[in-house]
């Protein structure tokens, strides 16, 4: 790995990429501590850790408890690209305006992008008037909100140019990169937190490093994990040239959804919670208090039953949107390639849809277990951060996708990868 790593900045232009990428990464941690003019960012000290504000303050690497100018992240981006891709199984001009090729594709990434600035509008304008009831915005005149609101839109469309930026120039996917910086930055003060609360509990701290690796570990296998259906193509003769007659196979992930069953879940759960702070309805109010992780200060075993079935079935439904059996066998069948022993068309199909359904069962649970973990640490053990689920999940997919970035670039030039 070292010496992959000594490698690629051996290349001129690898070097250029990995420091263009350190160096925005750098400058949107700038951002995100940077504290906008005319707030109070203690109020809020209590609000990040818990709710939807302590996911938020996640995936923003601390930006949101500090009222900062990225504070809002980069989820509106995620919540846009995540209605373009639904939008595109129910309309279908954008879907066909998706398949076009590259002008298609940028086409479909504006919209995504005006997307995002619209929802970063509507989400700092309902921030800011949530804060102002803990006392985060002092000044609430005209001038002020406006100031917070426009600022706050535009720091999540400066998150958003800042990963093109990366994408164009730096190694790897720019907006994953980003969040992956943010999820980083929050383990140094969680493990201060946890030798300042443990002491010398050598025990618990050394389970908690054993919990660590094998949580890394599974994610690692389970995120690798695929299953290879072997495809034949047919020979074809064009004129004196010969082609086809290659094997080859559809890699099925076992998690083929990634970690959006997970955001889809939290996003599920805390809406009722949400709306009750706004809405004094006595049933929507006991609703919410069913659907809290804690009750009494000890985990809610509602909750995490509840919590396991909607990652579970979020994880289908995802599956089913990124990988359309169908539409695979029917491109199968006009490039004259097909499944060893079966026929093409609905026979192919029906076979990608069992196996994909049956694939899919223990990536799911896998998934349920890792989003559960933080709140049985936390319930039995006492750790003082969330470890685990969905921050972990991601900073180790994102460090594979990176890797596997780096290491097609070194094989393109004859050097060896990170894997031998």
């Amino acid at each position: 790995m070292f010496r992959a790593l000594l490698n690629a900045f051996r290349i001129r232009e690898l070097r250029n990429r990995i420091l263009f990428t350190v160096g925005i990464l750098a400058l949107y941690r700038f951002g995100a501590n940077l504290t906008i003019p005319g707030v109070d960012p203690s109020k809020l000290l209590d609000q990040v850790e818990k709710g939807i504000i302590g996911m938020m303050d996640l995936f923003s690497g601390g930006a949101l408890g500090k009222f900062s100018v990225f504070s809002l992240g980069i989820m509106p981006y995620i919540t846009s690209s995540i209605i373009m891709q639904l939008l595109q199984v129910v309309i279908p001009k954008l879907d066909a305006l998706a398949k076009e090729g590259e002008s298609g594709r940028r086409k479909v990434n504006q919209i995504s992008r005006y997307v995002t600035v619209g929802l970063a509008l509507i989400q700092s304008f309902a921030m800011t008037f949530y804060f102002r009831n803990f006392g985060a915005v002092p000044n609430f005149d005209l001038v002020h909100v406006s100031l917070i609101i426009l600022t706050l839109t535009a720091g999540t469309t400066v998150i958003m140019w800042l990963g093109e930026l990366i994408n164009l120039h730096g190694i790897g996917n720019g907006i994953s990169l980003i969040i992956f910086a943010s999820i980083v930055s929050r383990i140094p003060g969680g493990l201060i937190s946890l030798f300042r609360i443990k002491g010398t509990n050598w025990f618990l701290i050394g389970l908690f490093a054993l919990i660590s690796v094998g949580v890394v570990m599974a994610i690692i296998l389970i995120t690798q994990g695929e299953r290879r259906i072997p495809v034949q193509y047919a020979k074809r003769i064009v004129g004196r040239k010969v082609f086809g007659g290659q094997t080859t196979y559809i890699p099925l992930k076992v998690n083929q959804s990634g970690v959006m069953p997970i955001i889809f879940a939290v996003s599920m759960l805390l809406f009722p919670a949400t709306i009750a702070q706004f809405i004094n309805v006595k049933w929507l109010q006991s609703l919410a208090n069913w659907l809290s992780p804690s009750i009494g200060g000890r985990i809610n075993p509602f909750y995490i039953i509840v919590y396991s079935l909607l990652i579970i079935a979020f994880a289908y439904f995802y599956t089913a949107i990124a990988f359309n059996p169908s539409e695979t066998s029917e491109n199968l069948r006009k490039y004259g390639g097909y499944i060893p022993g079966l026929r093409p068309g609905k026979n192919t199909s029906d076979f990608l849809s069992n196996i994909l359904n049956r694939i899919t069962l223990p990536g799911a649970i896998f998934l349920a277990i890792i989003a559960i973990l933080p709140e049985i640490l936390i319930d039995t053990m006492g750790i003082p951060f969330k470890f685990g689920g969905t921050s972990v999940l991601i900073a180790v997919s994102v460090a594979l996708e990176t890797m596997k970035w780096i290491e097609s670039q070194l094989m393109m030039r004859d050097y060896e990868g990170f894997i031998k």
